[in-house]
């Protein structure tokens, strides 16, 4: 066998490899136009995991158990009203840490197949950019509001809690769930320079 027919044939050999990869890939939704960094990667799976704990933390206030915390906050008083409340914010919060995977995966760059009528179509980067700066900004404000509130500055009272240990709870798991801002912004700038820029 000659170099250039060995050459061939390890090329045809990289070349199947490469687009069983790509077909795998595309088959578990992963697949992107462009390779996404292993950090933004690691972040989109983070944030469910950082907001994880905030969300355990709330559900005794449910059932009137208030955690430490000295004011009743606004819960209702019902059960009947507040562990659906309750319950509900936290589904909606991890379904919203959920979505951030859309910004490094091939379902935040084309319609997976699997949906009626618009499968496999592309989505433009304004679809995905918008919400997620919007979403931004906002975790970006509540990371604002904590770090005013969880250190009384600015005039904004720090909440009043049973002792220390309640207080230190309470400022660990939100201080987890806020950093949802800062990485949600880094995610939304890496889905940006990687969808729209050359």
């Amino acid at each position: 066998m000659t170099e250039t027919t060995k050459t061939k044939t390890e090329r045809g050999a990289d070349a199947a490899t490469r687009s069983a990869a790509g077909a795998r890939a595309a088959a578990t939704g992963r697949a992107t136009a462009r390779p996404v960094p292993r950090w933004a990667e690691r972040t989109a799976r983070a944030i469910p995991l950082l907001m994880l704990p905030v969300c355990l933390w709330r559900m005794p206030f449910a059932f009137h158990f208030p955690m430490g915390l000295r004011d009743e906050g606004p819960f209702p008083d019902s059960l009947w009203l507040s562990v659906p409340y309750v319950f509900g914010l936290s589904i909606l919060s991890e379904l919203a840490a959920l979505c951030c995977f859309a910004l490094v995966r091939g379902w935040g760059e084309v319609v997976p197949d699997q949906v009626p009528l618009v499968g496999g179509r592309p989505i433009r980067p304004a679809v995905v950019l918008v919400p997620a700066a919007l979403a931004s900004l906002g975790a970006l404000a509540l990371l604002a509001d904590w770090i005013l509130g969880t250190f009384g500055l600015a005039g904004v009272p720090a909440p009043e809690f049973a002792n220390a240990g309640w207080a230190l709870l309470a400022a660990v798991t939100s201080g987890l769930f806020v950093l949802w801002g800062p990485l949600l912004t880094a995610l939304t700038w890496q889905y940006y320079v990687r969808r729209c820029r050359p």
